[in-house]
């Protein structure tokens, strides 16, 4: 089979890559931007003239351009795109309802949304794990390493502290405005397997925020500026805030390797060690981490986010917070623990690092499972079934 791979600077690409080799699948790689525009007429005249070229079955990328779909569209090849970023503002393009279009997104609870709404051109499939290259990752050559986890924790994520988040935008937002953001964002984090931001965003509240932060939806999409708002900033925010929480109160507790682009963040019993390679380094942390943690993002809605993925894949032991995909392929304690508040969060680990064989054997579990059914090979296989289903 011939793909044309439009590759960008994306999470996976040599995984997938890899996995298409040892399908024994033909692929012809074109670097693109991953800033390209509809109506970029240069870019769409390069990919016309590589289709026709190369005769693929059909165009791949991570994460769903318009541009790429206008021009499969006016060529009649399928577009696979796999989407692994959340929020995704490009899949309320109005080119997502073209039958080229196949698109993947990780959530199933957004997938489930964009069909109710009559769009069958989305589907849910979750990440996945090159089990093979992490398994072969020698961890003795690490053991050494200045980033090596030292506690009974790591996180690797970024804390949404960084100066170019949009809520610090906002200095001049009205004391109500204000005061009724803190109490949604506050309740939002007592909350999990389900997010009410965006539809307590009452027109007067909008009006508060497109003063501070103007924000509107494209022309050619078909987004909220409700959306906007709830998912870009305020989501963003509840994160930072929450992982803020999280990870202080298990710093009271615990020895905590915190992985994080802010290097100046300080949190109290937490060895900050920066920011690490999501493909050459991390790795090694969640082999060599008792307890790996997951927050997620969340403007995620029920979905499994890549980090969960390369943590099982590499064997090591996830604690995450609560997830309903999760239910739909994995066993609570016995592949993964979750927890769903922060005394809860507190007690497993208390638990898990009392309990080391019991831990280890719960991230046996894991990984095993992620090497039988969750690997980049299965999800190939999964997007061609749909693609050339009879």
């Amino acid at each position: 089979m011939k793909i044309l791979y439009l590759e960008w600077n994306s999470f996976g690409n040599e995984d997938m890559l890899e996995a298409y080799a040892m399908l024994q699948h033909e692929v012809t790689r074109l670097p693109i931007s991953n800033h390209i525009k509809r109506g970029d007429i240069k870019f769409e005249k390069e990919l016309t003239e590589s289709i026709q070229s190369v005769h693929p079955d059909y165009i791949f990328t991570f994460n769903y351009f318009p541009a790429v779909s206008v021009v499969c569209n006016e060529e009649n090849i399928p577009y696979v795109a796999w989407v692994y970023d959340s929020p995704y503002v490009q899949l309320y393009s109005f080119t997502t309802i073209y039958p080229c279009n196949y698109i993947f997104v990780f959530d199933k609870e957004l997938a489930l949304e964009f069909q109710r709404a009559g769009i069958q051109t989305i589907h849910y499939l979750p990440m996945a794990a090159n089990t093979t290259r992490l398994d072969a990752l020698d961890i003795a050559s690490f053991q050494n390493s200045n980033v090596y986890p030292k506690g009974d924790v790591s996180f690797i994520g970024s804390m949404y502290t960084e100066k170019h988040q949009f809520f610090e935008r906002m200095t001049n937002l009205d004391e109500f405005t204000r005061g009724y953001l803190d109490g949604i964002m506050e309740a939002q984090q007592h909350v999990y397997g389900y997010n009410f931001i965006e539809e307590l965003l009452t027109t007067d509240i909008v009006t508060a925020l497109q003063k501070a932060l103007p924000m509107e939806p494209e022309a050619d999409r078909v987004e909220t500026v409700e959306y906007l708002y709830a998912q870009y900033v305020i989501n963003r925010k509840i994160t930072g805030l929450e992982r803020t929480k999280l990870l202080t109160a298990i710093g009271e507790h615990f020895a905590l390797d915190l992985y994080t682009p802010d290097k100046s963040l300080t949190l109290p019993g937490a060895i900050n060690h920066g920011s690490v390679h999501h493909y050459d380094v991390a790795p090694y942390i969640f082999k060599s981490s008792p307890i790996n943690l997951n927050i997620s993002l969340r403007s995620i809605k029920s979905g499994m986010p890549l980090r969960i993925f390369d943590i099982m894949g590499a064997g090591g032991f996830l604690l995450s917070n609560y997830q309903a995909d999760f239910l739909d392929y994995f066993v609570p304690g016995e592949d993964f623990a979750y927890f769903d508040s922060k005394d809860d969060m507190l007690a497993k680990i208390e638990y898990y690092t009392a309990h080391p064989i019991e831990r280890k054997e719960v991230a046996k579990n894991g990984h095993r499972k992620i090497q039988q059914d969750h690997t980049y090979v299965n999800r190939i296989i999964t997007i061609e079934e749909l693609l050339f289903e009879t």
